[in-house]
């Protein structure tokens, strides 16, 4: 598989294979999921060439980092990068509230009955990764980033103060980290275009992880925050590339766009683009995969995967042929932004 590299600002050097594993979905996202079947998906990622690992102790409140822990067990450590995130703390005895309604970030069908606690300090970002190594059995972590200190998780009034205890707490300890060579890399997790920007013009950061605005349908990352990362020397760890679901399972019912129903606007542009691809005998997951893949600032497109073949999948269409002309057609449709640079 292509790999890229970036420096880190303490001199580690980081290879990232372009295919990524991200473990969101195997914290029982969207369903109560098969425990050999997820090991298993590690595992395949491993003998496919994936050397990036991405989890959370968000996702499943700890379980999916559980879960990639095992499946990582026999990896030659020092093949592979190991990411992980701060800025929510787990509490064993206590059970997780309920749901709220009032942001968009989405809870999950199942996950450890831990209850978590947002805390973006200095303190609590120690305990958080020492937590995190202690579910993955591992004795040290890649990368580390400032996970969902944005409006979309802690809505529009919460949002500035928890940025500034971040950047106040949680960032000075990843700092010193770096410095230390504990960690390799220290970046931020971010669904909003305009909060990457605001974060990497604050600190120092190696890399940086973009969901869902790089994509398709949604290149709100391109005017600003991906030259900006560029400029800076971050390498981009693009998430939500398929924005949830519809530029994964197309246009058809009850597609999802950013974890809710798709709305007409959204799913009338994909179907524009799928006719495209088809001209072009192309499939809208391959699209959506290489397109991510054609800034230059993006070392990796972390895509979640909850079956062994479904990792084979993903590299398959990472890895498929596409003519220039399918992104000239959709840039002659107005489907794409004419400034994104694609390859080919």
């Amino acid at each position: 598989m292509e790999t890229r590299r970036i420096k880190a600002r303490n001199g580690e050097g980081l290879t990232f294979s372009v295919v990524g594993e991200g473990t969101g979905p195997l914290g029982d996202f969207y369903e109560l999921l098969d425990e050999k079947t997820s090991i298993a998906t590690i595992e395949q990622a491993l003998a496919s060439g994936v050397k990036v690992f991405d989890s959370s102790p968000h996702y499943g409140n700890g379980l999916a980092e559980a879960r990639m822990g095992a499946g990582l067990r026999r990896a030659k450590r020092d093949e592979i990068l190991v990411s992980t995130k701060i800025g929510r703390i787990m509490d064993p005895f206590t059970r997780p509230p309920k749901l709220r309604s009032d942001v968009v970030s989405p809870g999950f069908a199942g996950g450890h009955p831990h209850a978590p606690r947002f805390d973006y300090s200095y303190d609590g970002a120690m305990r958080s990764i020492e937590h995190s190594l202690l579910r993955m059995g591992l004795d040290r972590l890649d990368i580390v980033l400032i996970h969902d200190c944005d409006v979309w998780t802690h809505g529009k009034e919460e949002a500035p103060g928890r940025f500034k205890e971040a950047m106040e707490g949680a960032y000075k300890a990843l700092d010193k980290l770096r410095n230390e060579k504990t960690i390799k890399a220290i970046g931020f997790g971010i669904n909003e275009a305009d909060t990457c920007v605001k974060f990497a013009k604050a600190g120092d950061f190696d890399v940086a992880m973009m969901a869902g605005r790089y994509t398709l349908i949604d290149q709100t990352g391109l005017a600003e925050f991906l030259p900006l990362a560029l400029e800076k020397n971050m390498g981009v760890m693009l998430a939500g590339v398929f924005n949830s679901g519809i530029l994964a399972t197309g246009s058809g019912p009850n597609a999802k766009y950013d974890y809710t129903d798709a709305p007409k606007a959204v799913v009338d542009k994909v179907k524009a683009i799928e006719e495209i691809c088809k001209k072009h005998k192309i499939t809208l997951r391959q699209a959506a995969i290489q397109f991510a893949l054609g800034h230059p600032a993006v070392v990796t497109v972390v895509l979640g995967a909850v079956k062994p073949e479904e990792v084979k999948g993903n590299v398959h269409d990472a890895t498929v042929e596409i003519p220039a002309s399918l992104w000239a057609d959709l840039k002659s449709a107005k489907l794409l932004d004419m400034a994104a640079p694609t390859k080919g």
